[in-house]
Protein backbone atom coordinates (compact mmCIF):
# COMPACT_ATOMS: atom_id res chain seq x y z
CA UNK A 1 0.00 0.00 0.00
CA UNK A 2 1.50 3.49 -1.22
CA UNK A 3 2.51 5.56 1.88
CA UNK A 4 0.46 9.19 2.15
CA UNK A 5 2.92 12.38 1.83
CA UNK A 6 2.64 15.35 4.07
CA UNK A 7 4.45 18.50 3.81
CA UNK A 8 4.94 21.10 6.33
CA UNK A 9 5.78 24.53 5.56
CA UNK A 10 6.51 26.97 8.23
CA UNK A 11 9.58 29.23 8.52
CA UNK A 12 9.72 28.77 12.47
CA UNK A 13 11.96 25.65 12.99
CA UNK A 14 10.06 24.65 16.29
CA UNK A 15 6.91 25.06 15.18
CA UNK A 16 7.87 23.26 12.01
CA UNK A 17 9.60 20.09 13.66
CA UNK A 18 6.56 19.58 16.26
CA UNK A 19 3.78 19.61 13.57
CA UNK A 20 6.24 17.32 11.40
CA UNK A 21 6.97 14.79 14.32
CA UNK A 22 2.60 14.52 14.87
CA UNK A 23 2.69 14.08 11.27
CA UNK A 24 4.51 10.87 11.06
CA UNK A 25 3.80 9.57 13.87
CA UNK A 26 0.51 9.12 12.07
CA UNK A 27 2.09 6.95 9.36
CA UNK A 28 2.68 9.66 6.94
CA UNK A 29 6.12 10.47 5.39
CA UNK A 30 6.85 14.04 5.79
CA UNK A 31 8.98 16.47 3.92
CA UNK A 32 9.23 19.84 5.33
CA UNK A 33 9.99 23.65 3.91
CA UNK A 34 10.68 27.24 5.32
CA UNK A 35 10.15 28.72 1.91
CA UNK A 36 6.74 28.58 -0.60
CA UNK A 37 8.55 28.62 -3.75
CA UNK A 38 10.87 25.32 -2.46
CA UNK A 39 7.64 23.44 -1.37
CA UNK A 40 5.87 24.48 -4.47
CA UNK A 41 8.88 23.31 -6.59
CA UNK A 42 8.87 19.95 -4.59
CA UNK A 43 5.13 19.41 -5.04
CA UNK A 44 5.11 19.95 -9.05
CA UNK A 45 7.38 16.88 -9.00
CA UNK A 46 5.63 14.63 -6.48
CA UNK A 47 2.90 15.72 -5.13
CA UNK A 48 1.43 15.72 -1.35
CA UNK A 49 -1.72 14.53 -0.23
CA UNK A 50 -1.64 16.75 3.15
CA UNK A 51 0.08 20.38 3.49
CA UNK A 52 0.18 22.62 6.44
CA UNK A 53 0.92 26.06 5.26
CA UNK A 54 2.19 28.91 7.56
CA UNK A 55 0.46 32.07 6.51
CA UNK A 56 3.22 34.39 6.92
CA UNK A 57 6.28 33.20 5.35
CA UNK A 58 9.39 35.20 3.72
CA UNK A 59 8.91 34.50 -0.04
CA UNK A 60 5.24 34.30 -0.39
CA UNK A 61 1.67 34.75 1.24
CA UNK A 62 0.14 31.95 2.84
CA UNK A 63 -2.77 31.87 1.05
CA UNK A 64 -1.15 32.52 -2.56
CA UNK A 65 0.60 28.98 -1.84
CA UNK A 66 -3.30 27.53 -0.93
CA UNK A 67 -4.42 28.99 -3.97
CA UNK A 68 -1.63 27.89 -6.53
CA UNK A 69 -1.99 24.27 -4.29
CA UNK A 70 -6.44 24.07 -4.97
CA UNK A 71 -5.92 25.09 -8.48
CA UNK A 72 -3.01 23.12 -9.67
CA UNK A 73 -3.85 19.48 -7.86
CA UNK A 74 -6.62 17.65 -6.96
CA UNK A 75 -7.60 16.19 -3.40
CA UNK A 76 -5.31 17.61 -1.15
CA UNK A 77 -5.82 18.52 1.99
CA UNK A 78 -4.67 21.56 3.09
CA UNK A 79 -4.07 22.92 6.88
CA UNK A 80 -3.63 26.55 7.75
CA UNK A 81 -1.05 27.39 10.57
CA UNK A 82 -1.83 31.16 11.97
CA UNK A 83 -0.99 33.04 14.97
CA UNK A 84 -3.82 34.98 16.56
CA UNK A 85 -3.82 37.59 14.70
CA UNK A 86 -4.43 36.25 11.58
CA UNK A 87 -7.37 34.41 12.67
CA UNK A 88 -9.51 36.21 10.38
CA UNK A 89 -7.17 35.02 7.46
CA UNK A 90 -7.29 31.83 8.16
CA UNK A 91 -11.25 31.67 8.38
CA UNK A 92 -11.14 33.21 4.85
CA UNK A 93 -8.72 30.36 4.09
CA UNK A 94 -10.95 27.85 5.31
CA UNK A 95 -13.37 29.40 2.31
CA UNK A 96 -11.13 29.15 -0.17
CA UNK A 97 -10.59 25.33 0.25
CA UNK A 98 -8.26 24.94 3.34
CA UNK A 99 -9.96 21.65 5.16
CA UNK A 100 -8.84 23.25 8.49
CA UNK A 101 -6.69 25.84 10.20
CA UNK A 102 -4.62 25.61 13.35
CA UNK A 103 -4.00 28.09 15.47
CA UNK A 104 -0.09 28.80 17.59
CA UNK A 105 0.53 27.93 19.88
CA UNK A 106 -0.80 24.72 19.53
CA UNK A 107 -1.23 21.29 20.93
CA UNK A 108 0.38 18.07 19.95
CA UNK A 109 -3.21 16.55 20.04
CA UNK A 110 -5.09 19.14 18.02
CA UNK A 111 -2.54 19.00 15.17
CA UNK A 112 -3.13 14.52 15.34
CA UNK A 113 -7.14 15.43 15.24
CA UNK A 114 -6.81 17.18 12.31
CA UNK A 115 -4.25 14.61 10.42
CA UNK A 116 -6.73 12.17 11.46
CA UNK A 117 -9.49 13.65 9.97
CA UNK A 118 -7.40 14.68 7.14
CA UNK A 119 -6.65 10.54 6.88
CA UNK A 120 -9.96 10.00 6.75
CA UNK A 121 -11.14 12.07 3.59
CA UNK A 122 -7.44 11.12 1.62
CA UNK A 123 -8.72 7.25 2.23
CA UNK A 124 -12.17 8.15 0.98
CA UNK A 125 -10.82 9.88 -1.97
CA UNK A 126 -8.40 6.85 -2.90
CA UNK A 127 -11.12 4.50 -2.18
CA UNK A 128 -13.77 6.23 -4.31
CA UNK A 129 -10.54 6.40 -7.30
CA UNK A 130 -10.04 2.76 -6.65
CA UNK A 131 -14.00 2.43 -7.03
CA UNK A 132 -14.35 4.12 -10.50
CA UNK A 133 -11.01 2.88 -12.20
CA UNK A 134 -12.44 -0.92 -11.47
CA UNK A 135 -15.72 -0.06 -12.50
CA UNK A 136 -14.15 0.75 -15.35
CA UNK A 137 -12.29 -2.57 -16.06
CA UNK A 138 -15.24 -4.55 -14.66
CA UNK A 139 -17.35 -6.17 -17.43
CA UNK A 140 -20.45 -4.87 -15.12
CA UNK A 141 -20.93 -2.29 -12.72
CA UNK A 142 -22.07 -5.07 -10.17
CA UNK A 143 -19.37 -7.09 -10.71
CA UNK A 144 -16.03 -5.78 -9.15
CA UNK A 145 -13.00 -6.59 -8.12
CA UNK A 146 -9.11 -5.49 -9.01
CA UNK A 147 -7.27 -8.03 -7.45
CA UNK A 148 -4.93 -10.05 -9.81
CA UNK A 149 -7.63 -13.14 -9.65
CA UNK A 150 -10.98 -10.92 -10.50
CA UNK A 151 -8.76 -9.23 -13.16
CA UNK A 152 -7.79 -12.64 -14.33
CA UNK A 153 -11.74 -13.47 -14.60
CA UNK A 154 -12.54 -10.12 -16.23
CA UNK A 155 -10.05 -10.91 -18.88
CA UNK A 156 -10.98 -14.36 -19.46
CA UNK A 157 -14.73 -13.42 -19.07
CA UNK A 158 -13.97 -10.65 -22.15
CA UNK A 159 -12.01 -13.73 -24.11
CA UNK A 160 -15.07 -15.99 -24.09
CA UNK A 161 -17.86 -13.71 -25.09
CA UNK A 162 -16.68 -12.83 -28.25
CA UNK A 163 -17.14 -16.73 -29.17
CA UNK A 164 -20.18 -18.45 -29.59
CA UNK A 165 -19.18 -21.47 -26.80
CA UNK A 166 -20.32 -22.91 -23.86
CA UNK A 167 -18.62 -21.75 -20.73
CA UNK A 168 -18.52 -23.57 -17.07
CA UNK A 169 -18.42 -21.24 -13.56
CA UNK A 170 -16.69 -23.05 -10.95
CA UNK A 171 -17.62 -21.19 -7.97
CA UNK A 172 -18.71 -21.23 -4.46
CA UNK A 173 -22.07 -20.05 -3.40
CA UNK A 174 -22.44 -16.13 -2.95
CA UNK A 175 -19.35 -15.37 -5.28
CA UNK A 176 -21.40 -13.72 -7.96
CA UNK A 177 -22.24 -16.15 -10.79
CA UNK A 178 -25.36 -15.40 -11.96
CA UNK A 179 -23.05 -12.15 -12.50
CA UNK A 180 -20.27 -13.33 -14.42
CA UNK A 181 -23.05 -15.21 -16.62
CA UNK A 182 -24.68 -11.97 -17.30
CA UNK A 183 -21.05 -9.97 -17.94
CA UNK A 184 -20.28 -12.69 -20.56
CA UNK A 185 -24.32 -12.34 -22.12
CA UNK A 186 -23.59 -8.47 -22.06
CA UNK A 187 -20.26 -8.50 -24.19
CA UNK A 188 -21.43 -11.40 -26.07
CA UNK A 189 -23.02 -10.76 -30.01
CA UNK A 190 -25.87 -11.91 -28.49
CA UNK A 191 -26.25 -9.20 -25.91
CA UNK A 192 -29.90 -7.70 -27.01
CA UNK A 193 -31.23 -11.17 -26.60
CA UNK A 194 -33.11 -12.39 -23.86
CA UNK A 195 -31.12 -14.11 -20.70
CA UNK A 196 -32.31 -16.28 -18.40
CA UNK A 197 -31.64 -18.39 -15.37
CA UNK A 198 -32.65 -21.49 -13.84
CA UNK A 199 -31.33 -23.13 -10.53
CA UNK A 200 -31.36 -26.79 -10.97
CA UNK A 201 -31.29 -27.35 -7.29
CA UNK A 202 -33.94 -28.40 -5.29
CA UNK A 203 -36.66 -29.16 -7.80
CA UNK A 204 -38.20 -32.61 -9.14
CA UNK A 205 -37.53 -33.70 -12.13
CA UNK A 206 -41.19 -32.80 -13.88
CA UNK A 207 -40.97 -29.37 -12.64
CA UNK A 208 -37.49 -28.89 -14.06
CA UNK A 209 -38.60 -30.22 -17.42
CA UNK A 210 -41.86 -28.06 -17.47
CA UNK A 211 -39.70 -24.99 -16.74
CA UNK A 212 -37.02 -25.65 -19.27
CA UNK A 213 -38.80 -27.29 -22.08
CA UNK A 214 -42.33 -26.03 -21.58
CA UNK A 215 -45.56 -27.72 -22.11
CA UNK A 216 -48.69 -27.85 -24.28
CA UNK A 217 -52.00 -27.54 -23.15
CA UNK A 218 -53.34 -30.77 -22.02
CA UNK A 219 -50.14 -31.85 -21.86
CA UNK A 220 -51.02 -33.69 -18.01
CA UNK A 221 -53.67 -32.56 -15.00
CA UNK A 222 -53.68 -28.75 -14.73
CA UNK A 223 -52.23 -27.69 -17.58
CA UNK A 224 -54.92 -25.53 -18.65
CA UNK A 225 -53.05 -23.56 -21.21
CA UNK A 226 -49.56 -23.71 -23.80
CA UNK A 227 -46.27 -22.80 -22.01
CA UNK A 228 -43.34 -21.27 -23.08
CA UNK A 229 -40.31 -23.01 -21.45
CA UNK A 230 -37.33 -20.92 -20.45
CA UNK A 231 -34.95 -22.69 -22.92
CA UNK A 232 -37.69 -21.73 -25.92
CA UNK A 233 -38.11 -18.11 -24.72
CA UNK A 234 -34.37 -17.43 -25.06
CA UNK A 235 -33.93 -18.42 -28.36
CA UNK A 236 -31.07 -16.26 -29.59
CA UNK A 237 -29.58 -15.37 -26.58
CA UNK A 238 -28.38 -17.18 -23.08
CA UNK A 239 -29.26 -19.79 -20.57
CA UNK A 240 -27.61 -19.54 -17.14
CA UNK A 241 -27.94 -22.69 -15.85
CA UNK A 242 -26.52 -22.59 -12.15
CA UNK A 243 -26.33 -25.61 -9.35
CA UNK A 244 -25.91 -27.40 -12.84
CA UNK A 245 -24.31 -30.67 -10.32
CA UNK A 246 -27.61 -30.79 -8.80
CA UNK A 247 -29.81 -31.47 -11.93
CA UNK A 248 -31.35 -35.25 -12.18
CA UNK A 249 -29.67 -37.88 -14.19
CA UNK A 250 -32.65 -38.28 -16.45
CA UNK A 251 -32.56 -34.28 -17.39
CA UNK A 252 -29.07 -34.49 -18.31
CA UNK A 253 -29.87 -36.80 -20.70
CA UNK A 254 -32.53 -34.45 -22.25
CA UNK A 255 -29.95 -31.46 -21.96
CA UNK A 256 -27.55 -33.01 -23.66
CA UNK A 257 -29.82 -33.86 -26.68
CA UNK A 258 -30.76 -30.30 -26.77
CA UNK A 259 -26.94 -28.98 -27.35
CA UNK A 260 -26.39 -31.92 -29.78
CA UNK A 261 -29.59 -31.29 -31.82
CA UNK A 262 -30.01 -27.56 -31.12
CA UNK A 263 -33.26 -28.28 -30.90
CA UNK A 264 -36.49 -29.15 -28.12
CA UNK A 265 -39.68 -31.05 -27.78
CA UNK A 266 -42.02 -29.36 -25.63
CA UNK A 267 -44.03 -31.97 -22.84
CA UNK A 268 -46.85 -33.38 -24.76
CA UNK A 269 -45.30 -31.86 -27.84
CA UNK A 270 -45.37 -33.33 -31.62
CA UNK A 271 -43.03 -30.89 -33.07
CA UNK A 272 -39.93 -29.94 -32.37
CA UNK A 273 -38.79 -26.65 -32.28
CA UNK A 274 -35.53 -25.24 -33.35
CA UNK A 275 -33.17 -23.50 -31.07
CA UNK A 276 -30.28 -21.30 -31.09
CA UNK A 277 -29.17 -20.42 -27.31
CA UNK A 278 -25.51 -20.38 -25.59
CA UNK A 279 -25.81 -22.28 -22.06
CA UNK A 280 -23.61 -20.99 -19.07
CA UNK A 281 -23.45 -23.64 -16.57
CA UNK A 282 -22.54 -23.50 -13.25
CA UNK A 283 -21.49 -25.71 -10.07
CA UNK A 284 -20.05 -25.29 -6.48
CA UNK A 285 -19.43 -29.31 -6.73
CA UNK A 286 -16.47 -30.93 -7.84
CA UNK A 287 -17.68 -32.24 -11.49
CA UNK A 288 -14.96 -34.60 -12.17
CA UNK A 289 -16.08 -36.17 -8.57
CA UNK A 290 -19.64 -36.13 -9.46
CA UNK A 291 -18.73 -38.47 -12.70
CA UNK A 292 -16.71 -41.14 -11.38
CA UNK A 293 -19.34 -41.40 -8.74
CA UNK A 294 -21.78 -41.80 -11.28
CA UNK A 295 -23.81 -38.58 -10.54
CA UNK A 296 -23.66 -36.68 -13.44
CA UNK A 297 -23.04 -37.77 -17.44
CA UNK A 298 -19.64 -37.43 -19.14
CA UNK A 299 -20.80 -36.55 -22.32
CA UNK A 300 -22.59 -33.80 -20.18
CA UNK A 301 -19.72 -32.39 -18.92
CA UNK A 302 -17.63 -32.12 -21.96
CA UNK A 303 -20.57 -30.50 -23.96
CA UNK A 304 -20.73 -27.86 -20.82
CA UNK A 305 -16.89 -27.33 -20.55
CA UNK A 306 -15.88 -26.05 -23.33
CA UNK A 307 -14.35 -23.12 -21.32
CA UNK A 308 -14.02 -22.98 -17.49
CA UNK A 309 -14.03 -19.98 -15.61
CA UNK A 310 -12.99 -20.20 -11.54
CA UNK A 311 -14.42 -17.19 -9.21
CA UNK A 312 -11.83 -17.00 -6.63
CA UNK A 313 -14.33 -17.06 -3.37
CA UNK A 314 -13.90 -14.03 -1.10
CA UNK A 315 -11.28 -15.22 1.57
CA UNK A 316 -8.96 -15.60 -1.55
CA UNK A 317 -9.14 -11.92 -2.85
CA UNK A 318 -9.47 -10.02 0.73
CA UNK A 319 -7.60 -6.72 -1.06
CA UNK A 320 -11.49 -6.35 -2.64
CA UNK A 321 -13.29 -6.18 0.37
CA UNK A 322 -12.45 -2.31 0.85
CA UNK A 323 -13.61 -1.87 -2.79
CA UNK A 324 -16.97 -3.93 -2.66
CA UNK A 325 -17.53 -2.55 0.56
CA UNK A 326 -17.87 0.83 -0.08
CA UNK A 327 -19.76 -0.47 -3.30
CA UNK A 328 -22.18 -2.23 -1.18
CA UNK A 329 -22.53 0.99 0.91
CA UNK A 330 -22.95 3.73 -1.93
CA UNK A 331 -26.13 1.40 -2.79
CA UNK A 332 -27.72 0.88 0.02
CA UNK A 333 -27.16 4.57 1.30
CA UNK A 334 -29.19 6.01 -1.95
CA UNK A 335 -31.60 3.40 -1.59
CA UNK A 336 -32.18 4.10 2.21
CA UNK A 337 -31.89 7.79 1.70
CA UNK A 338 -29.43 8.48 4.38
CA UNK A 339 -25.78 10.45 4.45
CA UNK A 340 -23.44 8.05 4.92
CA UNK A 341 -20.13 8.40 3.12
CA UNK A 342 -17.52 6.63 4.61
CA UNK A 343 -16.64 3.14 6.63
CA UNK A 344 -14.15 4.15 9.25
CA UNK A 345 -10.42 2.31 9.48
CA UNK A 346 -11.14 -0.07 12.41
CA UNK A 347 -14.63 -0.96 11.25
CA UNK A 348 -12.92 -1.84 7.36
CA UNK A 349 -9.93 -3.86 9.24
CA UNK A 350 -12.38 -6.03 10.97
CA UNK A 351 -14.60 -6.72 7.82
CA UNK A 352 -10.76 -7.39 5.84
CA UNK A 353 -10.25 -9.58 8.76
CA UNK A 354 -13.50 -11.96 8.51
CA UNK A 355 -12.61 -15.24 5.94
CA UNK A 356 -16.82 -14.97 4.65
CA UNK A 357 -18.32 -18.18 4.30
CA UNK A 358 -20.81 -16.74 2.19
CA UNK A 359 -18.74 -14.66 0.09
CA UNK A 360 -19.58 -11.61 -1.54
CA UNK A 361 -23.27 -12.10 -0.76
CA UNK A 362 -22.34 -12.08 3.32
CA UNK A 363 -20.29 -9.12 3.03
CA UNK A 364 -23.54 -7.50 0.80
CA UNK A 365 -25.91 -7.83 3.77
CA UNK A 366 -23.62 -7.21 6.29
CA UNK A 367 -22.78 -3.39 4.86
CA UNK A 368 -26.64 -3.14 4.11
CA UNK A 369 -27.32 -3.88 7.96
CA UNK A 370 -24.80 -1.41 8.52
CA UNK A 371 -26.11 1.00 6.81
CA UNK A 372 -29.38 0.59 8.02
CA UNK A 373 -28.50 1.15 11.44
CA UNK A 374 -25.68 3.81 10.96
CA UNK A 375 -26.90 7.56 12.54
CA UNK A 376 -24.48 9.48 11.34
CA UNK A 377 -21.67 9.96 8.17
CA UNK A 378 -19.73 7.13 9.07
CA UNK A 379 -20.19 2.85 9.60
CA UNK A 380 -18.36 2.31 12.71
CA UNK A 381 -17.56 -0.70 14.56
CA UNK A 382 -20.87 -0.61 16.95
CA UNK A 383 -23.04 -1.17 13.24
CA UNK A 384 -21.53 -4.52 12.84
CA UNK A 385 -22.74 -7.66 13.52
CA UNK A 386 -21.44 -8.67 17.26
CA UNK A 387 -20.62 -12.43 16.36
CA UNK A 388 -18.29 -10.58 13.51
CA UNK A 389 -16.53 -8.28 16.21
CA UNK A 390 -16.03 -11.78 18.77
CA UNK A 391 -14.59 -13.37 15.43
CA UNK A 392 -12.37 -10.55 15.59
CA UNK A 393 -11.35 -10.05 18.56
CA UNK A 394 -10.69 -13.51 19.11
CA UNK A 395 -7.94 -13.75 16.23
CA UNK A 396 -6.57 -11.38 17.94
CA UNK A 397 -4.99 -13.68 20.24
CA UNK A 398 -5.20 -11.30 23.15
CA UNK A 399 -8.00 -12.27 25.65
CA UNK A 400 -8.25 -8.89 26.66
CA UNK A 401 -9.60 -7.34 23.46
CA UNK A 402 -12.95 -8.60 24.82
CA UNK A 403 -16.40 -6.04 24.33
CA UNK A 404 -17.08 -3.85 27.32
CA UNK A 405 -20.13 -6.22 28.26
CA UNK A 406 -18.21 -9.75 28.38
CA UNK A 407 -15.33 -7.61 30.66
CA UNK A 408 -18.33 -6.20 32.70
CA UNK A 409 -19.75 -9.96 33.14
CA UNK A 410 -16.48 -11.70 33.75
CA UNK A 411 -15.33 -8.80 36.51
CA UNK A 412 -18.56 -9.65 38.76
CA UNK A 413 -18.15 -13.15 38.36
CA UNK A 414 -14.66 -12.77 40.20
CA UNK A 415 -15.83 -10.38 42.56
CA UNK A 416 -18.22 -12.42 43.63
CA UNK A 417 -16.05 -15.76 43.41
CA UNK A 418 -13.64 -14.06 45.43
CA UNK A 419 -16.34 -12.44 48.33
CA UNK A 420 -17.10 -16.34 48.72
CA UNK A 421 -20.98 -14.50 46.93
CA UNK A 422 -21.34 -12.25 49.52
CA UNK A 423 -23.55 -9.80 47.90
CA UNK A 424 -23.13 -6.79 50.43
CA UNK A 425 -19.18 -7.20 49.99
CA UNK A 426 -19.47 -7.74 46.21
CA UNK A 427 -21.31 -5.06 45.71
CA UNK A 428 -19.63 -2.86 47.91
CA UNK A 429 -16.08 -3.81 45.73
CA UNK A 430 -17.78 -3.34 42.68
CA UNK A 431 -19.23 0.20 43.81
CA UNK A 432 -23.12 -0.37 42.95
CA UNK A 433 -25.90 -1.06 44.86
CA UNK A 434 -26.90 -3.91 45.54
CA UNK A 435 -30.08 -3.91 43.57
CA UNK A 436 -28.14 -3.37 40.65
CA UNK A 437 -25.76 -6.50 41.90
CA UNK A 438 -28.77 -8.27 41.39
CA UNK A 439 -30.25 -7.05 38.41
CA UNK A 440 -26.22 -7.66 36.70
CA UNK A 441 -26.59 -11.37 38.02
CA UNK A 442 -29.83 -11.89 36.44
CA UNK A 443 -28.94 -10.31 33.06
CA UNK A 444 -25.58 -12.08 32.79
CA UNK A 445 -26.96 -15.90 33.77
CA UNK A 446 -24.24 -16.05 36.52
CA UNK A 447 -23.97 -18.24 39.54
CA UNK A 448 -25.69 -16.00 42.17
CA UNK A 449 -24.20 -18.53 45.60
CA UNK A 450 -21.52 -20.91 46.47
CA UNK A 451 -21.96 -24.78 45.01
Amino acid sequence: MQTNRAAVIDDEVQARRLVARAVEKLGFEVETFSSGHNFLARMAEDPFQLVFIDLKLPDMDGLDILEAVKTGFDNVEAVIITGNASIPSAVEATAKGASNYVVKPFRLQEIKTIVREAQEKIALRSENRRLREALEKAPRKDFLGSSPAMLEVFAMIRKVAGVNCNVLLQADTGTGKERAAKAIHDLSPRKDKTFVSFNCGGFTEELISSELFGHEKGAFTGATATKIGLLESANGGTVFLDEIGEMPLNMQVKLLHVIQERRIMRVGGTQPIDLDIRIIAATNRDLEEAMLAGEFREDLFYRLNVVRIYLPPLAERKEDIPLLANHFLEIFNTRFGKGVRSISPEAMDILVQYNYPGNVRELENIVQRAVALTDGETVGIRELPQDLLNLSFSSLGTPGLLPLEEVERRHIQRVLEATGYNKGLSSSILGIPRTTLWRRIKKFGLKADED
